[in-house]
């Protein structure tokens, strides 16, 4: 029997503050850590398959025409070959996130440049990447296609517009504003596992061993793909090494190699190049923004405006949603915000870590930096003044909000005390300065399955589809069961990564923690209610731990009382009526210090704290390090990281890890993170919020604003290079 729970009311019970193990919020290794550091954990492409074929995709040379394979007969023939296929159902590109279907398929047209539109399957690897090397593509009947943004057709996203008071009158009478234009270039995930995916079929059955972040809607799209049912597939990906997004949704790999598996009679691996995962995974949209502020003599808000241009494939229906945070983080009774979506034939876009406020309120907070400047107050104390009381739109409560705790507790942490004033302070050839930025993230909960079997001998197994990219979900749900049931760490075994288990929110949008974490606490409470029953008493009046029960001043272990049966509970969780009735986010704070070389405009991050509410901690260690990994794509975007587009046909040029420049060790100093204590009664019984993004949403922006504070010199255009730093100064 399923226990349904729908989040409906508050939860102000807070049964996790009463359990007795000690294994919530603890910082707790992840126990799937020794098998990936000793390369025993399988990844998708590293399982051992009899008979396997080996498939490479082949790349369009152009972004639009006709596609035509001049050689296809020759290729074929040549050595180890064993199919080369264009079928039309393979994709276009990626499927956005939760999309549920296919996205658009058929490779014969091109629409941007790098697009997948075939696959060479051969015995070997080589063999495939030979043949794949000799096939001559050519596209006829095409042109070229707009690649550049501020040029391309324009559509307006009206439902995303807000317009509340007058922005312009405030702008007009506002004793000190800002009105600036910032621009991000796009990103790339560039996840350490490149996509890939093995097929199998046992006669009309489909087996993909794949790396994804979701599947329950994975293995929806692939059948609607393929035109099989979804009971006929099923997907297995229990370790992904990294996806930040782009394995949202369903790729191109993984349809490749399922219709050549079908077609050569045997399993088929497809693994993308890693100058494929750039140019046909997803990328973060590039963005132009335009920021207006109004405050009067105090520096209280009485405007905000906030518009944004970003672009996507023609057919695509996400766009970057970079005023999410803007609608909440600050007060001001005069409010515009606006979106356009720009049609253009470069890579599809989509979701990377932390769409739209790692982008949105990283301009937001630059603009709050020019402003603290312009009035002569504080960066830390204006924030402070503009904390709303309600939502300043819809007028909604907060469900929980440490946003000034964030900054005060930062600001000490960190000594923000002791900032410079603007080109202040030197150190032989390096210029010092502060800076700070605001984090926000809305904060969602998501429908979601688990099965709990509390086991003859005492142990437990918790079920679900639930994926672990990186996040310390293996870690994170044995602790909750552990937690629940009264039961140590290494006595509960968590099976994740199988559509063939009950569907699970799926690891994205900072939701598959409390989400995930919320239907396993739902079946252990219904164990506990068992158990209770069992020993004539009430679940409240349990206490269960280190494997025993103890009622009415009597304690027994837990194979005792089960008595050779097993309990088994599946339970389903449903967002309900918290999730519209008040305003749910997560809030911190980012404080830095860098170096810029006073010859050279060479930035160095020396320091960075971050201080962060994200509700109740569910593994402290897991936690932090979700942060310093939010803190290091910070560190990247603001002063590194950009997608470069060739301007004539919108191809990728800097298409690998040698010219994409992430942050690396010797770019990262000594990052520091404080979790605040919070419960957030609105989010989930367990008073649980997402932080997996939390930590990049604005963290850029207190770098540049730091080089402001040593230079001088407002970067508003990422990243903050060198040559854009030395021109200002």
């Amino acid at each position: 029997m399923t226990e349904h729970f729908k989040m409906d009311a508050p939860a102000t019970d807070r049964r996790l503050d009463d359990m007795a193990q000690g294994l919530v919020g603890a910082p707790l290794d992840r126990p799937e850590g020794p098998l990936k550091v000793s390369g025993t954990a399988t990844y998708a492409d590293e399982w051992q398959v009899d008979g396997l074929a080996h498939g490479v995709l082949v790349r369009a040379p152009g972004n639009s025409g006709r596609v035509v394979l001049a050689n296809r007969n020759a290729v074929a023939r040549m050595d180890g070959v064993l199919a080369v296929i264009d079928d039309d159902r393979l994709l276009r590109n990626p499927a956005q996130g939760t999309a549920n279907e296919a996205p658009i398929q058929g490779p014969h047209h091109a629409a941007y440049m790098g697009q997948l539109i075939a696959v060479v399957v051969a015995e070997s690897f080589e063999q495939a990447r030979h043949a794949a090397q000799s096939l001559e593509v050519t596209l006829e009947g095409g042109t070229l296609m707009p690649v550049d943004p501020t040029t391309a057709a324009v559509e307006p996203q009206e439902s995303k517009n807000l317009d509340q008071g007058d922005l312009d009158a405030a702008m007009e009478t506002a004793a000190h504003s800002v009105d600036a234009i910032y621009t991000t270039p796009s990103h790339s995930s560039t996840p350490m596992e490149p996509h890939a995916s093995i097929a199998t079929w046992e006669g009309d059955d489909l087996t993909l061993r794949g790396s994804y972040q979701m599947l329950k809607y994975n293995r929806n799209e692939l059948a609607d793909a393929l035109g099989i049912h979804p009971d006929r597939v099923r997907i297995l990906s229990p370790y992904v090494g990294g996806g930040f997004g782009s394995k949202l949704g369903l790729a191109p790999e993984a349809v490749a190699a399922s219709i050549a598996a079908k077609q050569v009679g045997r399993p088929v691996s497809v693994a993308l190049q890693r100058p494929q995962v750039f140019e046909a995974t997803m990328r973060r949209s590039e963005t132009s923004q335009r920021v207006r502020l109004a405050a009067d003599a105090e520096g209280r808000l009485t405007g905000l405006g906030h518009d944004a241009l970003v672009s996507n494939l023609p057919g695509e229906t996400f766009a970057e949603p970079i005023l999410q945070a803007s609608h909440f983080l600050y007060a001001g009774a005069n409010r515009r915000m606006s979106m356009d979506l720009a049609r253009v034939h470069r890579l599809c876009a989509g979701s990377v870590r932390a769409p739209g406020e790692a982008v949105g309120v990283t301009a937001l907070e630059n603009a709050m930096d020019e402003l603290a400047h312009e009035i002569g107050i504080d960066p830390v104390e204006l924030r402070r003044r503009n904390i709303p009381e309600k939502d300043p739109e819809s007028g909604k409560d907060y469900s929980s909000r440490r946003f000034r705790e964030a900054l005060d507790s930062g600001a000490e942490a960190f000594g923000w005390a002791d900032r410079p004033g603007v080109k202040e302070r030197r150190e032989g050839e390096w210029l010092i300065g502060y800076g700070m930025a605001s984090a926000a993230r809305v904060n969602v909960l998501m429908e979601s399955q688990a099965r709990v079997t509390l086991l003859p001998d005492g142990r437990a197994r918790v079920e679900t589809d639930m994926t672990d990219i990186g996040t310390g979900t293996y870690a994170i749900l044995g602790q909750i069961a552990g937690e629940m049931l009264g039961l140590p760490r290494d006595a509960v075994d968590v099976v994740l990564g199988d559509t063939a288990l009950p569907p699970a929110s799926g690891s994205g949008g900072s939701w598959g923690a409390s989400s995930s974490g919320t239907s396993v606490y739902v079946a252990c409470q219904a164990i506990r209610r068992q158990l209770a029953e069992r020993l004539g008493g009430e679940e409240a009046d349990l206490t269960l731990k280190d494997g025993s029960a103890t009622f009415d001043n009597q304690t027994r272990p837990l194979a005792e009382i089960l008595d050779g049966d097993e309990i088994v509970k599946l339970a389903h969780l449903q967002p309900g009526d918290t999730s519209d009735a008040v305003r749910q986010a997560t809030f911190g704070a980012y404080f830095a210090e860098v170096a810029v070389h006073a010859a050279s405009g060479e930035t160095r991050v020396r320091r960075m704290h971050g201080s962060f509410a994200a509700g109740r901690i569910l593994n402290a260690k897991t936690a932090r390090s979700q942060c310093l990994g939010g803190m290091t794509f910070g560190i990247g975007m603001a002063l590194t990281e950009e997608l470069a587009f060739d301007p004539r046909d919108g191809h990728v040029a800097n298409h690998n890890l040698a010219e994409y420049h992430i942050a690396v060790n010797a770019d990262v100093p000594q990052l520091t993170v404080e979790l605040l204590e919070e419960r957030d009664d609105w989010a989930n019984p367990m008073q649980a919020k997402g932080i997996g993004e939390l930590g990049i949403c604005g963290a850029a922006a207190a770098i540049t604003n730091a080089i402001f504070n040593a230079t001088g010199v407002r970067v508003r255009d990422y990243p903050a290079t060198l040559d854009k730093v030395i021109a200002g100064m």
